[in-house]
C-alpha cells in the first residue's frame, strides 16, 4: 500500500498538486532543523544574551523552549491535518477566515524577507573570525565597517540561495541535508571538545556578572532583554509542513519534523551554550560581549581546532539562509494561486522544467538585499534587522493559535484521535491556551522599545527606540488596507491551480 501523498487536503483547500512529490522523512526533518539552525542563532546572537543578561542568560534557553514546544504541538496537529504550502497562510484561511489568512500570509512573508536579510548578516560574525580577507570593508574596526562588510557578504550569500531555490526543490533539499548533517556531527563533536576544555562547573549559568544594577527591576529587567536572544533561534519549525505538497506521506513526517527538529535544536544549542561558557578562560572578557562564542572558541579550543568550527557554523548559516528563502517561496507561491498577490499568476507559475516557482525565488531576493542595501550605513543593523523579524513571526504565528483556540472553544476543531494523524486529544485545548499565552507574552516583550535593543548607539532617534512597534504597525494596517481596498476583490483560486470537481475553500477567481 502507497503512501498517502496528502493530495486529499489540498482538495479539501481547493488546489491541485503542482509541485513535485520528492522529499522523504530526512528532507522535512532537515527543513525545520535549518531554518532554526542552533549553529546560526547561538553563534550570531549569544555576543547580545551574554552582553545583557551575562551567563545566566542560559535560563532563557529553556524557557523558550518550553514556550515554543506549546506552538509547535499545536502546529503539529495542524500540520498532520493540513500538510500544505505555505502552511501558516493556509493554516490561518482555514481556522479564521480568508481576511486573518491573508494577513497571516503578509506578515509570514514580510518576516521571512526580512529574516532572509538579518540571518545572512550572521556571515559577518563568522567569515571574518575564520580568515581576516573576508573584512572586505575597512579593517573592521570603523563604525560601520562590520555594518557594511555584513551587506557585501550577506548578499553574496542571497545570490547563492536565489540560485539554489530557483533550480528546483531537490537540489535545495540535498544541499540542505548535506548541511544539517555536518552541522549536528559537528554539534555533537563542539559538545565533546568543549567538555574536554570546561575550566568551570555547571554552576556558571547562575553568574549575572552583576548586569541587574542597570534595571529598576534589577536581574528580571536585564534577563527580559537578554532572553531576546534565545527567542531570535527556536523559531521557522513550520518549515517542515511547508513543504508538504513536495513530501512523501507529509501527514505523518511533517508532524514528526516540526517536534524533532525543536527538541533537536534545544538540546543541542542547551548544552553547546552550557558548555562554552563553561570552558571561557575568562567570564569578563569584553570579547565574549562583542563577539560571543566564536571568541570562546578560538580562546579554548586553539585557533585551529576552533577555525574548523567556524567553518561549519559557515555551512549553517548557508543553509538556514537557504531554509528561509525556501519557506518565503512557498508563502508567496500558496498566496499567489489563491490571487491574494500583485501578479498572482506570475507568482504562481510552477517551472515545468525546475518543477519549482521560479519568479517568487528571484523577487524574494531582490527584496532581501534591498533591505541590507537600505541599512547598509548602519551599525545597529545585526539587532535591529533580527528583532524586526522576530516580531512577525510570532504574530503571524498568533494569527494561526488564537483562530485555533476560538475553533476549539467553539467546538469546531475535533480532538478525536484519527488514523494516521497526529492528535493531541484532551491536552489538546491546554496547550493551545499556554501557546497563545505564550505568543503573546514574547510579542510585547520582543517590540517593547528599549534603546539598548532597537537604538543602542548615537544617533539617538525616539523613531528608531520604536521602530519595532512602527515597522510592525505599518506593516500590519498598510497591507491590510491594500488588500482590503485592492486586492481582496481579485481573490480566489486561480483556474490552473484549482482542483477538478471540487467545491474549493475559496472561489474560483475571475478574469
Amino acid at each position: 500500500m502507497s503512501a498517502p501523498t496528502g493530495d486529499a487536503e489540498l482538495n479539501e483547500f481547493g488546489y491541485t498538486n503542482k509541485l513535485k512529490r520528492s522529499l522523504g522523512s530526512f528532507h522535512t526533518f532537515a527543513a525545520g532543523v535549518s531554518y532554526i539552525s542552533v549553529l546560526t542563532g547561538t553563534f550570531q546572537l549569544s555576543y547580545f544574551g551574554l552582553s545583557f543578561g551575562g551567563p545566566a542568560y542560559w535560563w532563557s534557553w529553556p524557557m523558550v523552549f518550553l514556550g515554543q514546544l506549546m506552538v509547535a504541538l499545536s502546529f503539529a496537529e495542524l500540520a498532520s491535518h493540513y500538510p500544505i504550502a505555505g502552511s501558516v497562510y493556509n493554516w490561518s484561511k482555514k481556522l479564521g477566515g480568508k481576511h486573518v489568512g491573508w494577513l497571516a500570509g503578509w506578515m509570514m512573508l514580510l518576516a521571512s524577507i526580512v529574516s532572509i536579510a538579518a540571518t545572512a548578516l550572521a556571515y559577518q560574525h563568522t567569515l571574518p573570525e575564520i580568515w581576516g580577507v573576508f573584512q572586505f570593508v575597512g579593517d573592521g574596526s570603523g563604525e560601520t565597517d562590520a555594518a557594511a562588510n555584513g551587506v557585501v557578504l550577506a548578499t553574496a550569500l542571497i545570490v547563492f540561495t536565489t540560485l539554489i531555490n530557483a533550480f528546483g526543490v531537490k537540489l535545495m533539499a540535498r544541499i540542505n541535508s548535506a548541511g544539517v548533517f555536518i552541522e549536528l556531527i559537528a554539534a555533537v563533536l563542539l559538545i565533546l571538545f568543549l567538555a574536554v576544555a570546561a575550566t568551570r562547573g555547571p554552576e556558571v549559568v547562575l553568574e549575572t556578572n552583576n548586569t541587574g544594577s542597570a534595571y529598576s527591576g534589577g536581574y528580571l529587567g536585564a534577563f527580559l532583554v537578554a532572553a531576546l536572544a534565545s527567542s531570535y533561534v527556536m523559531y521557522g519549525f513550520d518549515t517542515a509542513s511547508s513543504l508538504g505538497e513536495e513530501s512523501i506521506d507529509p501527514r505523518r513526517n511533517a508532524p514528526r519534523a516540526i517536534l524533532r527538529s525543536l527538541v533537536a535544536s534545544f538540546v543541542l544549542g542547551g548544552l553547546i551554550i552550557l558548555l562554552a561558557l563553561m570552558a571561557a578562560r575568562d567570564l569578563n572578557a569584553p570579547e565574549l560581549t562583542t563577539t560571543g562564542l566564536q571568541f570562546v572558541l578560538t580562546d579554548a579550543l586553539g585557533p585551529m581546532i576552533g577555525r574548523m568550527f567556524l567553518v561549519v557554523v559557515f555551512i549553517a548559516i548557508t543553509v538556514c539562509v537557504l531554509a528561509v528563502h525556501t519557506a518565503a517561496i512557498r508563502i508567496a507561491f500558496a498566496m499567489a494561486r489563491d490571487n491574494a498577490l500583485p501578479g498572482g499568476s506570475k507568482l504562481a507559475r510552477v517551472s515545468p522544467r525546475f518543477q519549482t516557482p521560479v519568479v517568487p525565488a528571484i523577487i524574494i531576493g531582490v527584496l532581501a538585499v534591498a533591505l541590507l542595501v537600505v541599512n547598509i550605513g548602519q551599525p545597529q543593523i545585526f539587532s535591529a534587522v533580527t528583532s524586526l523579524a522576530i516580531i512577525l513571526i510570532y504574530v503571524s504565528y498568533l494569527l494561526v493559535t488564537i483562530p485555533m483556540l476560538i475553533a476549539r472553544l467553539r467546538g469546531k476543531w475535533s480532538s478525536k484521535k484519527q488514523e494516521g494523524r497526529f492528535c493531541l486529544g484532551r491536552f489538546g485545548l491546554p496547550v493551545n491556551v499556554l501557546a497563545v499565552l505564550w505568543g503573546l507574552g514574547m510579542t510585547i516583550n520582543l517590540a517593547w522599545p528599549r534603546q539598548e535593543v532597537y537604538n543602542a548607539t548615537p544617533p539617538f532617534h525616539w523613531y528608531l527606540q520604536w521602530s519595532a512597534a512602527l515597522f510592525v504597525g505599518i506593516a500590519a494596517v498598510g497591507g491590510f488596507a491594500y488588500y482590503w481596498f485592492v486586492q481582496r476583490h481579485r481573490v480566489g483560486v486561480l483556474a490552473d491551480h484549482a482542483a477538478p470537481q471540487t467545491t474549493p475553500d475559496v472561489e474560483p477567481a475571475t478574469s
